[in-house]
């Protein structure tokens, strides 16, 4: 019963999907390109035009420069933490101090793992929503564009990775990820073309 649910609501994601993605094309067609969404153009080769696309592939690289140093400092805060406490209580247990500290060694080996794991699942949802800010910027597209690619770009990220992971483990969620963020993106963009196309008509309404 639980898997014909889910197929019920795969099925409905995807007739949603199609039929947002039918009325965002109407509404494209309706103010025109210029006034559309401005983005889904880039490519590799942007970056090295010796312009505004290196700048932004910069930006991409130093946010993911950050977002690398964060994730250092939480994992050694884990590692410490892990390790002082499991020392503390195997010396108070009477251990000796070697095989104490071999023990508490061990613990913050783990705890870093596991911090080091649920930190690449915070972080990349993150650092690929930035992206995709940056990408609407380097096309001059508007802040609204910007914020409703993001906000798909982030949900679609954390929520068809962590589904996929329940279902087909780490691979799952690298790929469900990776496909949650393209199509959260495309959403976003869908979003942002039917809101923009109702503001055109109703600014034409008031002028007329």
């Amino acid at each position: 019963m639980d898997l014909k649910k889910k197929r019920y609501q795969f099925l409905a994601f995807v007739i949603g999907y199609m039929f947002l993605s039918h009325i965002a094309g109407r509404c494209r067609e309706t103010v025109g390109e210029r006034g559309s969404s401005q983005t889904g153009k880039f490519s590799i080769l942007d970056c090295f035009d010796g312009g505004s696309g290196t700048v932004v592939c910069g930006v991409k690289e130093s946010v993911k420069y950050y977002t690398n140093n964060i994730r250092t400092v939480h994992v050694e805060l884990a590692r410490n933490k892990a390790f002082e406490s499991s020392l503390a209580d195997a010396l108070s247990q009477g251990i000796e101090t070697k095989t104490a500290t071999k023990q508490a060694k061990k613990a913050g080996d783990k705890a870093a793992k596991i911090a080091n794991k649920n930190a690449n699942r915070i972080l990349g949802p993150i650092v690929s929503s930035g992206w995709d800010l940056f990408e609407v910027i380097y096309y001059q597209g508007s802040v609204t564009e910007g914020s409703l690619r993001s906000a798909g770009t982030l949900c679609g990220t954390y929520m068809m990775g962590f589904l996929a992971e329940e279902r087909y483990g780490k691979l799952g969620y690298l790929i469900g990820s990776q496909l949650g963020s393209w199509i959260g993106g495309k959403i976003g963009l869908m979003a942002y073309d039917v809101v923009n196309a109702m503001h055109f008509l109703l600014h034409i309404g008031r002028i007329e």
